[in-house]
């Protein structure tokens, strides 16, 4: 099988080529150049380009650079901006595995006569007569099986994901054990697009900033905050309003630039609306109890979901409009779609 690889110069890529490449496939690693600003971390710096690179000739397999910048300005980086704008919490992750990975790469492999695409992302996929199932990956602090609910049938019948039956230390003991120079490297836990620490400034050199009042759930004005952007629902720290009380975001009104703070209870709530829902075989049958996950490592909360409403078994904070809810069924991913205001 002719497999394209999808190499951000780590070592979880790494080892995915290199698997597949004892496996017997026809594999040729691909690093995609997504950003021309400033950036010192994730797959955009200058440094992972060169891993995956030198990764390559290590393992004997071809290599290409793709220049897919405008794609991934017009497809993450400006809607990140303007879902700031409009008081969301955009994943620029889940934004770009969809437009960009599982996107314009798969297309562009189809169009060079590849037959899948392949990364090094911690799931599974097992079929299941004509369907194939996207399931947790085996290492469940790694698990990235969230931020890829978007995948449908199509998508998942040209891809490959051959770390998934591996932990994150049995990774890297394989590339230890071939020498990969990526062995060790540390992961990239931050947006590759926005230099380390630097994403007020990010926002604020695009214009996405606007002051306006902190309030709590009366309407009472507590005191003023530089942009609302600053701020997402659920937000506990850094709120800049000394109570004396616990203080949570409850809410984000950008017509207004008004940033509610309230407590614990006031963030909670029964149901969530979702828009966007994507399912990756089928949805469930009504009433089905699910789990869902509403952060790429958080809690897993069980509910049911209706129409497009999950009702929670028990009231669960409120979640950041434009976060991805992901339901499961065990270890099976069954969907996802965007929080809804």
């Amino acid at each position: 099988m002719r497999v394209l690889v999808a190499m951000s110069g780590g070592v979880d890529s790494s080892v995915a080529a290199a698997l597949l490449r004892d496996e017997g496939h026809d594999a040729v690693g691909v690093t995609l150049k997504l950003w021309g600003g400033e950036s010192d971390s994730g797959c955009c710096s200058v440094s992972d380009v060169e891993d995956a690179r030198r990764v390559a000739a290590q393992l004997g397999i071809a290599h290409y650079v793709f220049n897919l910048t405008d794609d991934f300005t017009a497809s993450v980086v400006d809607p990140y901006l303007a879902d700031h704008a409009w008081g969301r919490t955009p994943n620029p992750c889940v934004e770009c595995n969809r437009s960009i990975k599982f996107g314009r790469l798969l297309e562009r492999a189809i169009d060079m006569g590849f037959d899948a695409v392949a990364t090094g992302h911690h799931v599974r996929v097992r079929d299941e007569g004509a369907a194939r199932r996207l399931l947790r990956g085996s290492d469940a602090a790694k698990d990235q099986s969230y931020v890829l609910y978007m995948l449908g049938q199509p998508e998942l019948s040209r891809s490959l994901f051959p770390i998934g039956e591996l932990t994150k230390d049995e990774v890297r003991r394989v590339a230890a054990d071939l020498g990969l120079r990526t062995a060790a490297k540390a992961e990239s836990m931050d947006v590759c697009f926005i230099k380390r620490g630097d994403r007020s400034r990010f926002l604020a050199d695009h214009q996405v900033f606007r002051p306006g009042v902190i309030a709590d759930v009366s309407g009472h004005p507590l005191g003023t905050h530089e942009g609302f952007a600053r701020f997402t629902v659920g937000q506990r720290r850094g709120v800049g309003v000394a109570t004396g009380e616990r203080r949570y975001v409850v809410a984000v009104d950008a017509p207004t630039a008004t940033v509610t703070l309230g407590s614990r209870d006031d963030l909670l709530r029964e149901t969530a609306p979702v828009e966007q829902l994507r399912f990756v075989h089928e949805p469930p049958p009504p009433g089905e109890p699910l789990t869902f996950q509403t952060r790429a490592h958080g809690a897993l909360a069980p509910g049911v979901l209706d129409g497009e409403t999950v009702v929670w078994n028990e009231p669960q904070p409120r979640v950041a409009p434009g976060q991805v809810i992901a339901w499961y069924r065990g270890d099976e991913l069954l969907g996802g779609g965007i929080a809804a205001p």
